[in-house]
């Protein structure tokens, strides 16, 4: 599957990632057209690919955007990042593999300088809270309109955070009722990041032996944290845990 179309050089790298190719541009030291210039350099995440379509022909459209390249999960984000350090990267939350949450914050510790924009379905305080404190610079809901979108991109770039106004509600509403930063604690808020990450590779459907490779840990590894997801959340087999993080929205369906 092609990542990149007519921007595609001969030098650029491509990178093989579980099956997939994506292709990445090689970072080079900014010209000074790049550091004065017109246009912002996008990375586009989002794992369907008509919604990915539809995103880099909307913006490539706009003469003071250059969408530079497209991941479809969190890894590929980073990889992308990393070797481009692109203007902005907007952002998809329900990523396979590693979500967009994870994929925020591993952007902003290696590439700290490049904006994230996160367009997304999920409204609720959750989703949003660990979006915002995972580092994310805008959120915008997917029933905006083409400008809101292309206001909340200008936002962003232009230094200044960006929220939907149903985002902005909802914060609101939590901050009037004293859920500033999070709801009491249940066992779901007690999972460690690594915990999340195996529930949601589980619910992909990939086996033991497919997330030990990919997480590089042993297999006896991956059963004991699926054993102590099951204890903790008090869930008895994979349909529970499956059924859990699409709740969640760790997966869709």
């Amino acid at each position: 599957m092609r990542r990149v179309g007519a921007w595609q050089r001969p030098e650029e790298e491509a990178i093989a990632t579980s099956g997939r190719r994506i292709v990445c541009q090689k970072a080079s030291a900014p010209s000074r057209d790049r550091i004065v210039g017109k246009k912002q350099r996008i990375v586009i995440a989002e794992d369907h690919t008509i919604l990915r379509e539809g995103l880099r022909a909307m913006l490539s459209s706009d003469p003071d955007f250059e969408i530079v390249a497209e991941a479809v999960d969190g890894r590929d984000a980073i990889q992308c990042v990393e070797n481009l350090l692109p203007d902005l990267v907007l952002m998809d939350l329900s990523l396979p593999r590693m979500n967009g949450i994870d994929a925020i914050k591993e952007i902003k510790k290696r590439c700290p300088q490049t904006k994230v924009l996160v367009l997304t379905v999920h409204r609720t305080e959750e989703h949003i809270l660990a979006t915002l404190r995972a580092g994310a610079d805008g959120y915008v809901l997917k029933d905006a309109t083409h400008a809101e979108l292309l206001m909340g991109i200008k936002s962003v770039l232009g230094g200044r955070p960006y929220l939907s106004p149903g985002v902005s509600e909802t914060v609101i509403e939590g901050y009037l009722e004293g859920r500033k930063t999070s709801k009491s604690s249940t066992p779901w808020h007690t999972l460690t990041q690594r915990q999340r990450e195996i529930l949601k590779l589980i619910a992909e459907g990939y086996k033991s032996k497919e997330i030990a490779d990919y997480l590089y840990i042993s297999v006896k590894t991956v059963e004991k944290h699926r054993a102590n997801l099951m204890k903790k959340l008090d869930l008895h087999n994979v349909s529970d845990l499956t059924a859990l993080a699409i709740e969640k929205g760790l997966v869709t369906r």
